[in-house]
């Protein structure tokens, strides 16, 4: 008799029977932020703080700050810049990656350049990309690319990097030209590691989005929540933190939309080896 069996056996009924999974599932995603909740409500009535107010107060001006005027004057075109800037940084990091993977004496050549601007703070050029583009949703967009390209560009590198040297000789045995290399061996193999850089660039390209509109800027969630901030409105703050949480949730599901269809045949194969 195996194992499980055994346990089944031994164990009452009431033991080994299992949520659903859809309802194991949900408690997995919102049973830690419940208990936080509860426990930043029981200590807003215990001890009561000017800073951090209780989450039915940051509730309330949520919705008075963000449901209506305020969510098409700021929030939509901060979320159009990211997706821009986003999709941009994708592009170019998958592209510009693929061409210096490919290439050992251009990744050699231009290595300590890469070294050299990925060493610089993204913050840092909001000024500089003020000077140069103006105060436009062009700067925004260019500091978002700035700092989130670099993951997704250094990822896809090492990713063409490692593909397997005898898929490689095949791929020449075969005579494949230079677009069914990369359609049908480079991007496959180096996916996983693109859809990682990926993956990292989404919480870089919210915070710098915040960062750009924070200043020279007409509107945007970064400017309201600094606003907020030197008038001293802490729950509308507070407000502001939490839409930016939702924003990076949203974001974090459709990249897991995403990269099961990207990589549903990278995950298939790992089931069958471990089996």
């Amino acid at each position: 008799m195996s194992a499980p069996a055994v346990t089944r056996r031994l164990l009452p009924a009431s033991a080994t029977r299992r949520l659903p999974r859809w309802l194991d599932g949900l408690l997995e995603a919102v049973g830690l932020p419940l208990v936080l909740l509860v426990l930043w409500a029981l200590s807003a009535l215990v001890a009561p703080n000017r800073y951090f107010p209780a989450p039915w107060r940051i509730a309330e001006a949520f919705v008075k700050t963000w449901v209506g005027e305020s969510f098409f004057v700021d929030v939509l075109p901060s979320i159009g810049r990211l997706l821009v800037g986003l999709a941009l940084a994708i592009v170019i990091g998958i592209a510009v990656g693929l061409l210096i993977g490919s290439v050992r004496w251009l990744r050699q050549f231009v290595e300590p350049v890469f070294e050299f601007f990925r060493a610089v703070p993204p913050p840092m050029l909001v000024p500089l990309l003020a000077i140069t583009l103006g105060i436009g949703d062009t700067a925004k967009i260019a500091v978002i690319v700035a700092g989130a390209v670099w993951p997704i560009l250094l990822n896809t590198v090492e990713g063409v990097r490692a593909v397997d040297a005898v898929q490689r000789e095949t791929a020449t045995s075969y005579q494949l030209s230079t677009v069914q290399r990369v359609v049908y061996l480079t991007l496959p193999s180096a996916a996983p590691q693109i859809m990682a850089g990926i993956r990292q660039s989404l919480s870089i390209a919210i915070i710098l989005m915040v960062i750009s509109e924070m200043t020279n800027s007409s509107s945007g969630l970064g400017l309201r929540i600094t606003f907020f901030q030197q008038n001293f409105q802490i729950p509308e703050m507070w407000s502001g933190i939490v839409l930016l949480g939702f924003i990076g949730i949203a974001l974090a599901l459709l990249f897991q939309i995403a990269e099961r269809l990207v990589l549903g045949w990278y995950r298939g194969l790992k089931e069958t080896e471990r089996a």
